[in-house]
């Protein structure tokens, strides 16, 4: 394993081009970026095994880019680099619609705790670091269901480090006295009994902390405030409907966001006095120390 960085100025420059990168990206590279692939590669030294680091961040706040980004720079230092969202192991279509009829109706649409495939999650991060070939989920969200099997990427293991993101990755559970009083309309209306949001916290506080385990380092991206991720996330919408003519409209947003509200109000106030590295960001996304 190499030491120092080697990505060169044009591979960064092919890599922003590709993903269509403003040049102030380059303050995240230099400030965030960086510094994670230099953590996640003396993870893998010290360890000497698969080192499995965790980003936590909101809706819009730029997880997967990061990630991809720092990807390019640890493959330059040698480093089998493999990236996963949370979002790849949602729970499929058919398995929501049962727990909406079983549990309560809320819990067709994605995001919360208790709509991913954690079982999974954690037996590819396990396969992630022993000898044979790992097979990767992919979630199709235009589809809002799992990609056909036959399109997932088949990778060599062991691989050097996994990163690994999610909107809720490290979270915690809140006591039971926090859920008595809905955060927002949605819960009032649709959750009036706080039905759906126990479930969403059980399920945080049982099989997600086994599999959160497993995360060596966990960095959390810091929001200026949910306000601003809700707008982060219309905004995502507004350019979709723009480039693709689909995509919800600012009403569906809203709703769509206020399933994530409760956790990441809580997250934002409570994980950064544990992680392992906070990243304040501006309103703009761009981190600042």
């Amino acid at each position: 394993m190499s030491g120092g960085l080697r990505v060169s100025d044009g591979e960064l420059d092919d890599f922003m081009a590709a993903e269509g990168l403003p040049e102030g990206f380059r303050t995240t590279v230099e400030l965030v970026c960086e510094p994670l692939a230099a953590r996640a590669q003396r993870r893998r030294q010290d360890r000497k095994r698969s080192a499995i680091v965790g980003l936590c961040g909101p809706q819009g706040s730029g997880k997967s880019t990061i990630v991809a980004a720092t990807k390019v720079l640890l493959e330059a230092r040698g480093m089998r680099t493999v990236t996963l969202s949370l979002d790849d192991f949602y729970l499929t279509r058919e398995a929501r619609q049962r727990l909406a009829k079983d549990v309560h109706p809320l819990l067709a649409t994605r995001g919360p705790p208790g709509t991913h495939d954690v079982a999974l999650a954690g037996a590819v991060l396990d396969q992630l670091r022993a000898k044979g070939k790992v097979t990767l989920p992919r979630f199709d969200k235009a589809a809002d269901t799992r990609a056909p099997r036959g399109t997932w990427e088949t990778v060599a293991s062991p691989v050097d480090v996994v990163l690994l993101e999610g909107w809720c990755l490290g979270a915690v559970a809140q006591g039971a006295a926090a859920l008595r009083e809905p955060v927002n309309a949605l819960e009032r209306d649709e959750d009036p009994d706080g039905v759906w949001r126990t479930y969403v916290n059980d399920q945080l506080d049982g099989p997600y902390q086994a599999l959160f385990a497993r995360v060596a380092d966990l960095i959390v991206l810091q929001a200026p405030s949910f306000e601003v991720v809700a707008g982060w996330r219309a905004e995502q919408e507004r350019k979709l409907r723009d480039r693709a003519g689909a995509g919800m409209s600012d009403a569906g947003v809203a709703r769509f966001v206020a399933h994530y509200e409760r956790l990441t109000r809580w997250i934002l106030a409570e994980m950064p006095a544990r992680a392992d590295w906070v990243i304040p960001l501006d309103a703009e996304r761009t981190p600042f120390t």
